[in-house]
């Protein structure tokens, strides 16, 4: 059977709207887990996302049916590691700053990315929006010193993450089904959930934590890095990071219905400017 057989030509729409499901996904529980950092801490509510993530995705998938070669195990390893070490600074940050000013920062990661992917002189116009709206989001400038350095830099640690994640997700995404996910989601909780359990300790196993923590595994962890794998088999890494371009802004969306954070016009153009930004460089 030919590559076209096996995917068929509405495959790539159904890849992008796939992405869009699990953007929406992803920020409503990330809002959600936001409210339960005062009580268990960014670690403990990480340790749940990773942990419970981990489970389901494992008792769905069952990926040790298939044995992993030795190159694949080097890269879920990675692609694993990523995940757990993103999940943690881009919590950490959202601790500190607004959770659409934090996504923004973050989606650097998938923009550089697609610049180094592509070599046009629309890129060129692209580094330069998403410079300027870096600018008036980064605490350099006198109408946002108000945001902590300390989030900024952890968001900023979580763009490297993202970007990393892109490209060994690719590397993975060849893998049956949900297989590559499940291995993933595995390795991030072995370092994740104990750095979680050694800072909120028993707490972890309040009920009432434990249902919400459950929601936010799938719906911030399980669902969308599902749904994003199955797009990536079927999309290019720049045409990837270009569906994830509107992250930020459903960040701060999300961020302004559930958790009431507003941001100033300045920063709502300067988001804007990052999401234009990632767009041209997967625009044909």
């Amino acid at each position: 059977m030919t590559e076209a057989n096996k995917h068929p030509a509405g495959s790539p729409l159904l890849a992008g709207l796939a992405l869009l499901c699990s953007q929406l996904s992803l920020n409503l529980g990330a809002a959600i887990a936001k409210q339960l950092f005062p009580s268990i801490g960014v670690e403990g509510v990480t340790a749940y996302r990773v942990g419970m993530s981990a489970l389901v995705m494992l008792l769905i998938f069952r990926p040790w049916r298939t044995p992993l070669t030795l190159k694949q195990v080097l890269n879920v390893a990675i692609y694993g590691s990523v995940i757990g070490l993103m999940n943690l600074l881009i919590y950490r940050a959202f601790a500190r700053i607004p959770m659409g000013i934090a996504v923004a920062i973050e989606v650097a990661g998938p923009l550089t990315v697609a610049v180094l992917s592509s070599h046009r002189p629309r890129d060129v116009v692209a580094v330069c929006l998403a410079v300027a709206g870096l600018y008036f989001l980064l605490p350099i400038h006198g109408q946002v010193d108000q945001l902590d350095p300390v989030g900024v830099a952890y968001a900023a640690g979580a763009a490297v993450c993202w970007a990393l994640y892109i490209v060994y997700g690719k590397r993975v995404s060849s893998m049956s089904g949900g297989q590559s996910v499940a291995w993933g989601m595995l390795a991030a909780s072995l370092f994740i959930v104990p750095i979680g359990v050694a800072h909120a300790g028993a707490l972890l196993l309040t009920p009432s934590f434990m249902l919400v923590g459950l929601a936010i595994a799938v719906m911030s962890s399980a669902l969308p890095y599902t749904l994003e794998m199955l797009s990536m088999r079927r999309l290019s890494s720049r045409t990837f990071s270009m569906f994830s371009s509107a992250a930020p802004a459903l960040s701060a969306l999300a961020g302004m219905v559930v958790l009431g954070e507003h941001l100033t016009l300045a920063q709502w153009l300067a988001i804007a400017a990052i999401v234009t930004a990632s767009a041209l460089t997967s625009l044909r």
